[in-house]
């Protein structure tokens, strides 16, 4: 099975297999988001989780703020 890079700027991302380029290739725009919406969902509480329980002396407030700085890539 051969791996498909992607990459953005040049950067290598993520790989991806022909089947699964296949399947994405087959959704429609809608189902492309709302896919990418539920990961992007995920990784938020992921995220949320770790810090609660990594930094239990932070409030919500801090909370949020970690997990925007982070998923925004220090940009927030």
């Amino acid at each position: 099975m051969r791996r498909r890079k992607m990459s953005i700027s040049g950067r290598n991302i993520e790989e991806i297999d022909d089947v699964m380029a296949k399947i994405f290739r087959g959704k429609t725009p809608q189902q492309r988001l709302a896919i990418a919406f539920g990961m992007w969902s995920s990784a938020k509480k992921q995220l949320t989780n770790y810090l609660r329980y990594k930094h239990p002396e932070w409030d919500d407030t801090m909370i949020q703020k970690e997990v925007a700085k982070r998923l925004s890539h220090g940009t927030a």
